[in-house]
């Protein structure tokens, strides 16, 4: 597996190296890791006065700085990434080298959180996202959450029936050497709420439109409609799963579940790509993201 993972020497860019240290089975599969540091350029006043030489030795010196505790770190755990420097915009360089070296997966460290536009997930890693379709794995800093997690995952997989839940569960099965040797994999599918539907009787007062029976059936029919060819998918592959069916508003009760289950991580299929919140990450990531710290792979 090819991994691209950039920093910035952060405490952030830090817990994502935490977490590829930690994959151990990963790492025993020869994983593929480059370390990127993308260096902002010094004004071109500056640049001239002090000469070509001096700018780049500053490069060269300021990224040493930065990747120098991510490289040991790695090396400390069996792995010999390639550092790789750059010159420019952080978000539009990443994206840059992701598209050209092609990797498997991004992995990136970070500390937005909220409910804002450019704090979700952090400016650089929505940037990242505006710009590039390669699946991308968030970690953010989590309260009580400081070391990096066993090499065995507990994962939750949204799916909605959709072919970005088919793409998310397909990359999980490709790609579970990163989930450790025995992943606890779950299906996560939320159904809608037809609890809620009503209707005026004569006297216009409101009555259930459905009885429960038939909220229930067509529950069952909606999930089932859903899971079951990603049920055909991980017995395929031989992968044990389960699945569990939610109920309410989909970004609300995925977020939930992972907060209550304390899951390592949270796979989510997304359409989104374009340079606005929404666009970028699609109405339920958004949500899932700006409701809960899980460490989010985003797979468009």
């Amino acid at each position: 597996m090819k991994i691209l993972v950039p920093v910035d020497g952060s405490t952030h860019s830090q817990s994502a190296i935490r977490f590829l240290a930690s994959r151990n089975r990963l790492i025993g599969a020869n994983a593929d890791i480059e370390v990127l540091n993308v260096q902002q350029p010094v004004p071109a006043r500056a640049a001239r006065v002090v000469g070509k030489d001096v700018v780049r030795s500053y490069y060269d010196d300021e990224s040493a700085k930065a990747m120098k505790p991510a490289l040991a770190a790695l090396k400390k755990a069996g792995v010999e990434a390639k550092p790789l420097v750059r010159v420019g915009h952080a978000a539009e360089e990443i994206a840059a080298v992701a598209e050209k070296s092609a990797p498997d997966l991004v992995v990136m460290g970070s500390h937005g959180h909220g409910a804002f536009a450019g704090l979700i997930l952090g400016s650089v890693t929505n940037g990242v996202l505006a710009r590039t379709t390669t699946p991308l794995l968030v970690l953010r800093e989590r309260a009580g959450h400081k070391a990096a997690p066993a090499d065995s995952l507990k994962v939750g997989i949204a799916v909605d029936g959709s072919k970005f839940g088919k793409a998310a569960v397909k990359y999980v099965l490709k790609h579970r050497d990163l989930l450790g040797a025995q992943p606890q994999l779950t299906l996560l599918h939320v159904v809608p709420d037809f609890a809620g539907a009503v209707m005026p009787d004569m006297a216009g007062i409101a009555l259930p439109a459905m009885r429960p029976e038939e909220i229930k059936a067509m529950q069952d029919k909606a999930f089932a409609t859903a899971v079951d060819p990603m049920r055909k998918l991980f017995a395929k592959e031989g992968v044990a799963m389960q699945a569990i069916a939610l109920i309410g508003n989909a970004g609300d009760e995925i977020a939930a579940y992972a907060k209550k289950n304390k899951l390592d991580l949270l796979v989510l299929g997304s359409h989104g790509y374009g340079a606005f919140k929404q666009a970028v990450l699609g109405s339920v990531a958004t949500r899932v993201a700006a409701t809960c710290d899980t460490p989010l792979l985003l797979v468009r």
